[in-house]
């Protein structure tokens, strides 16, 4: 009994931590650098939002760890955070900082807590990350508005409100988020979003050019090139015309832009830090060695400006193996995955972070901060939806724009199954599939980030995954109007409403039966059915039971609390033919059937629910029903 109630206690930490605790904590380490003091502040938040729950969730499920470690990018990022530590032994000072051993497992936290979010709760990425962006937005808005009066030549924007307080540290995020909303610009197939995102570019672009840094602008060319690559469409034709326009015009009006502070020491930074590497070329001079440069201008610094040169420095050619197949396997992954849009995110940002390093950095491992966004959190984000993708969580079904001529011709000599005011919902064509119409949300909603067609062909594939008979998703779209669609093969049979119908006592007795054990174990599975009744329950020709009507659906990672149990229950309950099969005339049946697969305490919940409904609806057995 105690096993049990830890087993449930355990489930519910689980749950807490990677639906609602992670998905905070990747918020706040995208955007809590705009309106935090100072980077301190980010360190405790990443720990205790993000690092701490992480380690606690693969404590709590070992297993978890056997499915982050078959992913390359982790496998090298161990690789070469062991060999990081390795070189402690050689490493010049007398005395060692336990924070050199801390660092590398926030790091790894920040892999394994990625790969725990997208997997479980992948449709929270979007909305993550445009509202990590509109705080972007507004801060880099404020910052140019109170930069502008004060503007002069060589001065340069620092960063204003927040931590951040470095021209060159706060363009790393401020161009972060610009590969963002130029991303949106370039996917995105509603006139509204493209509108608000295209001034957000604008902005955050201003906001780049302030800071009077040219690392980002090499950056920001990378990401633009590997963007197109990867979309491949009218857009990113148009958009390569305009930057080669936009270069070449500056290169002929304004050449001071780019000239006027020359190279910034970079190459004599570079052919200093190539001698030092050449002292230990394989082995590095140790992880937390020191590196002092002084180049002409009197100046003492401590980076390389390259984070190749810097991995080559402190990890020698042995760590910069595993370091440069991290970077290259991203951007693999990236093109063979482009047709998830996500991955074209994700990659691009990969992309802007390597254009970044290359004239900047070389801290190979450190605490949360700007340089964060130029490589850790892009390959973290990768190998969060390359495992997703692994383990059939994240959509595969591509999306497609459905034009008005060819959903004439999709839907010609279609039956029209179900229909609203606004038109038909549901179409029977001519091969037999159905096609689904969800109409256009509002865009305050969460169907502009989580469409509910998607959602339909998400939910299908998981509970397939799960063993549950679900539709066969054939094709999404995405219609001019803003709504979605979705075709799919139906199951065949008929809902457990039109065959109770038809059956004796004692036959009604056996199904519903049957139906409690399913019920039970959709629920042992994790599966919150919200629209679960009679109509939206089929027997199968083959005798089994599946589900239709899958949009309004989560798939939780543990068997389902007490309480979500019950509200399952206590939905069926509004249907007053549900309610007489199920709740009045069968119900001992329904339990049986539950408890078969359900713990005690999970089906006593159930009746509990049943009796307290017969409670609050005395009529509903009462001589007035009768009547």
């Amino acid at each position: 009994m105690q096993s049990k109630r830890f087993l449930y206690g355990s489930n519910r930490v689980f749950d807490f931590l990677v639906l609602w605790v992670l998905p905070v904590g990747l918020l706040l380490l995208l955007s809590s650098l705009f309106f935090l003091a100072n980077r301190n502040g980010l360190h405790r938040l990443y720990y205790l939002l993000f690092s701490a729950p992480a380690l606690v969730l693969l404590c709590l499920r070992p297993s978890e760890l056997k499915q982050l470690v078959r992913e390359p990018l982790i496998i090298a990022f161990l690789l070469f955070a062991g060999w990081a530590l390795i070189s402690l032994f050689w490493s010049p000072e007398p005395e060692l900082d336990s924070g050199l051993f801390k660092t590398p497992l926030h790091t790894f936290m920040l892999f394994a807590g990625c790969g725990l979010l997208l997997h479980y709760r992948s449709e929270l990425l979007a909305p993550i990350f445009f509202s990590a962006a509109v705080i972007a937005l507004v801060v880099s808005a404020c910052n140019l508005v109170a930069f502008a009066p004060h503007f002069a030549e060589g001065l340069r924007m620092v960063g204003g409100l927040g931590a951040l307080d470095n021209p060159l540290l706060s363009s790393h995020v401020f161009g972060f988020f610009c590969v963002y909303w130029l991303y949106i610009c370039m996917t995105t197939q509603r006139l509204q979003v493209f509108l608000f995102s295209l001034p957000a570019l604008v902005i955050m672009t201003a906001a780049v050019l302030a800071t009077g840094s040219r690392t980002p602008l090499v950056a920001l060319v990378l990401a633009i090139l590997w963007m197109s690559f990867t979309t491949r469409n009218r857009r990113s034709a148009l958009l390569i015309v305009g930057m080669v326009l936009l270069g070449a015009a500056i290169l002929l009006f304004y050449p001071e832009l780019i000239t006027n502070r020359g190279s910034s020491l970079r190459f004599e930074l570079w052919g200093m830090t190539l001698q030092r590497i050449a002292e230990h070329p394989w082995i590095g001079h140790s992880y937390n060695a020191e590196l002092f440069l002084t180049p002409s201008d009197g100046y003492e610094l401590r980076e390389p400006h390259s984070f190749s040169l810097g991995v080559l420095y402190y990890v020698g050619i042995i760590g910069f193996i595993p370091w440069v197949f991290m970077l290259g396997r991203g951007l693999y992954v990236g093109l063979q995955q482009r047709a998830q849009p996500l991955f074209i995110l994700a990659s691009s940002l990969l992309a802007y972070g390597i254009g970044g390093g290359l004239t900047e950095g070389g801290g190979i491992l450190s605490r949360p901060k700007e340089h964060w966004f130029l490589l850790w959190i892009p390959l973290a984000l990768i190998a969060g939806l390359s495992i997703a993708q692994r383990r059939r969580s994240l959509l595969r079904v591509p999306v497609q724009t459905l034009a008005p001529q060819a959903r004439e011709q999709l839907c010609a000599n279609a039956h029209v199954v179900e229909a609203d005011g606004l038109g038909p919902k549901v179409l029977r064509l001519e091969d037999g599939s159905f096609l689904k119409l969800f109409r256009a949300r509002r865009w305050y909603t969460s169907g502009r980030f989580n469409p509910l067609s998607e959602r339909f062909a998400r939910n299908s594939q998981q509970l397939r995954e799960h063993g549950i008979a679900s539709p066969s998703v054939l094709n999404l779209y995405t219609l001019r109007d803003g709504s979605t669609a979705v075709r799919y093969q139906p199951l065949p049979g008929q809902t457990l409403r039109q065959v109770l119908q038809g059956l004796d006592t004692s036959l009604q007795e056996s199904l519903v039966e049957r139906f409690g054990r399913f019920v039970a174990q959709l629920h042992e599975r994790g599966v919150y059915f919200r629209s679960l009744h009679l109509g939206n329950v089929l027997l199968m020709d083959d005798g089994e039971f599946g589900l239709i009507d899958l949009a309004d659906m989560r798939i939780y990672p543990s068997a389902l609390r007490n309480a979500l149990r019950q509200r399952n229950l206590k939905h069926m309950q509004r249907y007053p033919q549900d309610r007489g099969w199920l709740f009045e005339t069968h119900f001992e049946q329904l339990a049986t059937g539950y408890a078969c697969v359900a713990s005690p305490q999970a089906t006593l919940s159930i009746r509990e629910q049943a009796q307290s409904f017969t409670l609050r609806t005395p009529q509903a057995t009462g001589p007035a029903a009768t009547r």
